[in-house]
């Protein structure tokens, strides 16, 4: 009786192709923007809903307050 041999897992499948980085390097995807610290007073209720819709996609609430003032 034959023993059956097992492939690795780790070794492609099939016939493929390399194709080139199409993209920018990480530094140029996202430019670094010059920042300043301020402070602001927002109500209660802005800073509420802003909370919650970055919790709910995974962002941080303040980076989501700065795109839309980016507008």
């Amino acid at each position: 009786m034959k023993k059956k041999t097992q492939k690795s897992h780790d070794e492609p499948i099939g016939n493929l192709t390399r194709i080139t980085d199409f993209l920018p390097p990480p530094d140029e995807l996202l430019p670094n923007e010059r920042t300043v610290k301020i402070t602001i007073a927002i109500d209660d209720r802005t800073l509420k809903f802003f909370r919650m819709a970055a919790s709910k996609q995974g962002l941080k609430y303040q980076r989501m307050i700065r795109e839309v003032l980016k507008g």
